[in-house]
This record gives structure tokens, sequence and C-alpha cells, in this order.
């Protein structure tokens, strides 16, 4: 058995701006991972069939984990749809999640399903992670520095 988490946000930005906040490694390294851990981004080809794989380590414990998986879907400013799988045999199986952005009059609506979590993660220590990571994520992409 496996979890579902749903996810719901409107961000001031324009949706491509928050689009390219999902697709370039520096840009997911600095919001992704939850407070408290840090990301190296392995790899990251944004194209249908491209991989991504990076890891979250625990500031703290110094613990790494590894994940990655392949692109689904790619639509610029709209959706995006990938796969993740953990390296820890421990977190066994294949993610699927959904990002779909929709320009709305104050900013980008934001949806994110993400179908297959692991049971040995409770769904609201993913909660509460993702809760972290958008934070993270509308500092990243709402202030308009235009110089």
């Amino acid at each position: 058995m496996s979890s579902t988490i749903r996810l719901h946000r409107v961000i001031a930005t324009k949706p491509d701006k928050l689009y390219r906040a999902f697709l370039e490694p520096d840009a997911v390294a600095s919001w992704l991972p939850p407070f408290g851990f840090l990301c190296t981004v392995h790899e990251l080809d944004a194209k249908i069939g491209g991989r991504h794989r990076m890891s979250f380590r625990n500031f703290t414990t110094g613990k790494s984990d590894a994940f990655g998986g392949t692109y689904l879907e790619l639509v610029p400013g709209e959706r995006i749809v990938y796969t993740d799988s953990f390296d820890d045999p421990n977190l066994p199986g294949e993610m699927r999640v959904a990002v779909t952005l929709t320009a709305v009059s104050v900013g980008t609506e934001l949806h994110i399903e993400q179908q297959g979590v692991p049971d040995v993660i409770p769904a609201e220590a993913c909660y509460l992670g993702w809760q972290d990571s958008l934070f993270k994520l509308a500092k990243l992409v709402e202030p308009d520095i235009n110089e």
C-alpha cells in the first residue's frame, strides 16, 4: 500500500518562472529539500524521457538519501510529470509526481499530486516536508528582481 499526497498553493509569480524553478538544477537544489536538509542535484535532463537524480542530506546527522526518475510530460508553463524512486531498498516502489500550473489573477495556481509514496513514510511527514519546500519555492520565485 502507498499514499497519495495532494498539495495546492497560489504563488505570486508567472507560470513560466515557476516552471523553471522545477527544472533548473540550482533552483531545485535551493527550494526542494525541507528545512534541515541540503540537496545535491547529480543529474537533471529536462526533456521527455530525460532523467533526474539527486540526494538530500540531513544536516544534523549527515545521512543522505538518493532518488531519481524520468520526465514523462513537460508542457512549458503548464505541466510537469515525472517519476521518482529511492535508491534505498527500504523505500520501495516508484512514485509519480504531477505538477500543474495555471495562471490566475494574482500569479499561478500550483497543484502537486505525488502518488505511490512508500508506506514507511508517514503522509503527515510528506505534508510537513512539502510545506517547507513550497515556502522556500515561493521565496525563490516571488521576488521580481529586474537588475
